[in-house]
């Protein structure tokens, strides 16, 4: 017959009616005649031993007329009712009492009075001859690491051998009871409750095997504890099991708390904080909140990480069926809340982890109105980020990031990604960031998904996997079809380029021409009202579009000494031979221009700015648009000294520069060697813009139109889009120090020689004047020392600018090769 399905029998209830025995009393008299039923007849002395026990013990409960709840019918009916009324009115028997009435019993009944305690046992309940270890204190003792059971020593060995086999499941049983208890507080999240959840689920089915054991003991002569040991073997290795994951769980959070609170309660840091006036009740709550806040607080075993020790768990031990089958059903049923949060944030953009176990984190002090004045975009970046620190590129970014439980181990609580979301965790990001984006758009987010949203996921189903591929092509396209179609990228894009890399330059000459006055004033003293109404005025007859978003600014500082003190900070260019030395030379150069720095003028201080709304912040972001303000004011720059050069060019054909002068041919000379060192600074400047335009910023546009229109994510969309700017910068030479260095002294030399043109006049009229009279042109010599300071100048620094882009050309910025050509050609005509 199956112990699992005995058949049901009328209990013996009369006798225990008639007798008025307690519940023990009667349990333990009838498993004894039925265990020794089948070989032998007990001889009559010992149930009238018993007998006259029972009733002496009858009597004295009955003259003591204490109330009890043993004469409760539904209490006496109940499991356990034996325990309780047995330690309400017996005392225990210890020591060596119990020893020799063990001792003294025949085999048959040692086994059934074994039999009795082991059912009481594997519930947890200490039992007469099976009782907790001698040094088990419940007050002291982990729970999560069970009570650990000992039978008495006067046993027989081979029921000795038979028990201590099963008597780990008595441990197994109530340290697994208490996990599942203990865990279920909210602090350990929703991970955790499903877990306990399904190791409930397993209890049950080892507790209705209990009570089916139990009514085999009592009805059927046969069940023995080799029969006993039959039914639980298989058990015994499942508790086992899910008692090895536990203690895991368990151990880890031990040891991270045990960490975190010997840190806390220093008593040395304590009377330091006291000696420093740290000990007030508001500082110390506020320092406490701090700490909750940082990495070093422990955090509890959750979320992804106890799906990931499940997962190593069962790796460890595929060869076992029975553990991969057990942990996986515990994988499964734990990974449940796991996958709905996944669901919910791939699917909608909503982030629904109250106890913070996804590996998705969210910022909530982050929000889009931070785009349009953080320069570090912080809302795309940092609003929602992986807990691992994989998608963080700063370190004190990383700060944030837990430390992990060991070194070189997983990561604690959320931040521990399973192993099998390991390579999906970007697009779990990605998908999730891409809708959040469009709902903050005030855009109804309309999910993608069919029947597969109705279906059950789990961790281990290639079904989740498909699910997040499709989730994440949803939310690209989605988001791509905001940009570029409703929110218009492309057309925005477009108008940077007109604006900013003057791709019509017609409005830039107009406003230079119109605000010629309010230019040569100091940066400061610039009205940006009237540079405003005046770039309106400029760009009235233009057909450009968004012309409403282009505003005008004054920049703090100069663009070359504001490049070269970004590259000394970021290190842009770094370790490179050579670099030491133009430093130091730098070093001392802003030493000595602090005490005699002319005002900035607002030319030099112009820029542009351009205003989008989010979404298209994300994609034109701050940090975008000071890469376009970098090269608009470069290009800038380059103009202004092009129509200041030009305009002395123009100032050049007047009458006294063609004027001839037969008598004074050294004036003639010094009329040419000016013209030729006007012409060579025009065609350095004209080829460098020429290079800029044609060779840099078209090409590169062009290529860049090219990717936007196979464009797949919006990631990608991002990173061309600042890949380009990128490009032109570091082609255009602002990004590293030698060149910029070089090119800026180049440059104002240029420009500083255009201020002169009515100076050279002057001198010009003053030689001529001074040829027509008898005296003889005395300041030619000062002409000449004047005139050879600007061309050995400009010499100096074009040789040294000429060799710099040589030698990039030839080791990292193949692009400069064209502009090595250009220069060449002007360094012949001297």
């Amino acid at each position: 017959m199956d112990p699992y399905t005995t058949p049901l029998r009328a209990r013996p209830g009369g006798r225990k009616r008639n007798l008025g025995l307690s519940a023990k009393e009667y349990t333990k008299i009838t498993g004894t005649i039925a265990s020794v039923r089948r070989n032998r007849q007990l001889g009559d002395e010992i149930y009238e031993d018993e007998d006259v026990r029972v009733r002496s013990s009858r009597e004295n409960r009955a003259k003591s007329h204490e109330p009890s709840f043993i004469a409760e019918t539904s209490f006496v009916r109940a499991p356990l009712n034996s325990r309780v009324g047995a330690s309400a009115s017996i005392p225990k028997a210890k020591g060596k009492a119990k020893e020799d009435v063990l001792d003294s019993l025949p085999v048959d009944i040692q086994e059934a009075l074994i039999l009795e305690d082991l059912l009481y046992v594997l519930m947890g309940i200490e039992g007469t001859h099976i009782s907790y270890h001698p040094e088990y204190s419940p007050e002291d003792d982990d729970p999560l690491k069970g009570i650990t059971f000992v039978v008495s020593s006067p046993l027989d060995l081979s029921l000795r051998d038979l028990t201590e086999r099963i008597l780990p499941l008595g441990t197994y049983y109530t340290a697994i009871s208490s996990f599942a208890e203990s865990r279920s507080h909210l602090d350990f999240g929703l991970v955790n409750h499903a877990l306990c959840a399904a190791i409930r689920d397993m209890l049950k089915d080892y507790q209705t095997l209990l009570s089916q054991l139990e009514h085999a003991f009592n009805t059927s002569p046969q069940f023995s504890l080799q029969k006993l040991w039959f039914y639980v073997h298989p058990t015994v290795h499942t508790l086992s099991l899910i008692y090895q994951l536990i203690l895991e769980l368990a151990t880890t959070d031990d040891d991270d708390a045990s960490s975190s609170s010997s840190s806390e309660s220093d008593p040395e840091q304590a009377a330091r904080d006291e000696a420093l006036g740290l000990g007030g009740a508001k500082l110390k709550a506020v320092l406490s909140d701090m700490k909750k806040s940082t990495s070093d607080a422990p955090i509890n075993v959750k979320g992804g990480e106890v799906l990931t020790v499940i997962y190593e768990r069962m790796q460890t031990m595929s060869g076992d069926p029975t553990a991969v089958k057990v942990y996986s059903t515990l994988l499964t049923a734990a990974g449940v809340p796991y996958v709905e949060m996944l669901r919910v944030w791939t699917t909608t953009g909503r982030l629904e982890d109250p106890y913070e176990e996804l590996c998705v984190k969210e910022s909530k002090f982050i929000s889009k109105g931070i785009l349009e004045v953080d320069y570090t975009d912080e809302y795309w970046e940092r609003r929602y980020t992986l807990r691992d620190g994989s998608t963080l590129s700063s370190k004190r970014q990383h700060a944030g990031v837990p430390l992990p439980r060991t070194p070189g181990g997983r990561l604690p609580g959320g931040a521990c990604v399973p192993p099998l979301l390991e390579g999906w965790k970007h697009k779990v990001l990605l998908a999730g960031k891409y809708l959040n984006v469009i709902r903050e758009c005030g855009i109804e987010v309309q999910a993608d998904q069919k029947d597969t949203t109705k279906e059950s996921l789990s961790m281990e189903d290639e079904k989740l996997y498909t699910f997040i591929e499709d989730a994440y092509t949803h939310a690209n396209r989605t988001l791509l079809r905001l940009l570029l179609q409703d929110q218009q990228l492309i057309p925005r894009l477009r108008s940077l380029k007109h604006y900013f890399f003057l791709s019509s330059s017609s409005f830039l000459t107009h406003l230079l021409d119109l605000s010629h006055a309010e230019l040569k004033k100091p940066a400061k003293g610039a009205s940006i009202v009237k540079l405003q109404s005046l770039l309106d005025l400029a760009l009235t007859g233009e057909d450009a579009a968004f012309r409403e978003d282009v505003r005008v600014t004054i920049a703090s500082s100069g663009l070359y000494e504001w490049l070269l003190k970004v590259i000394s900070v970021s290190g842009v260019i770094g370790g490179e031979e050579g670099e030491g030395v133009p430093d130091e030379e730098a070093k001392k150069d802003r030493e000595k221009e602090k005490d005699d720095k002319k005002p900035m003028l607002a030319i030099d201080a112009l820029t542009l700015d351009y205003n989008v709304k989010f979404p298209l912040s994300l994609v034109i972001s701050r940090k975008t648009i000071l890469r376009y303000q970098l090269l608009f004011r470069f290009l800038l720059h380059l103009k202004h000294v092009e129509q200041s050069l030009a305009s002395m060019w123009i100032e050049q054909k007047t009458s006294p520069w063609k004027r001839p002068v037969p008598n004074h041919p050294e004036f003639e000379q010094w009329r040419l060697r000016v013209a030729l060192l006007r012409a060579r600074m025009l065609a350095f400047v004209q080829q460098i813009l020429a290079f800029t335009t044609f060779e840099v910023l078209e090409p590169n546009w062009r290529a860049l139109e090219a990717k936007l229109a196979n464009v797949t994510t919006v990631d990608q969309l991002l990173r061309d889009h600042v890949d380009f700017l990128d490009t032109c910068l570091k082609e255009c030479m602002l990004t590293s120090a030698k060149l910029l260095r070089a090119y800026s002294r180049m440059i104002v030399t240029c420009s500083t020689f255009a201020l002169y043109t009515s100076s050279f006049t002057k001198s010009a009229n003053q030689a001529l004047a001074a040829a027509e009279s008898s005296d003889g042109d005395q300041a030619m010599n000062k002409r000449w020392e004047f005139l050879k300071k600007f061309e050995s100048n400009f010499n100096h620094w074009f040789k040294f600018h000429l060799d710099c882009v040589q030698y990039y050309a030839s080791s990292e910025n193949v692009s400069l090769l064209p502009l090595v050509v250009r220069l060449s050609g002007i360094k012949a005509m001297s």
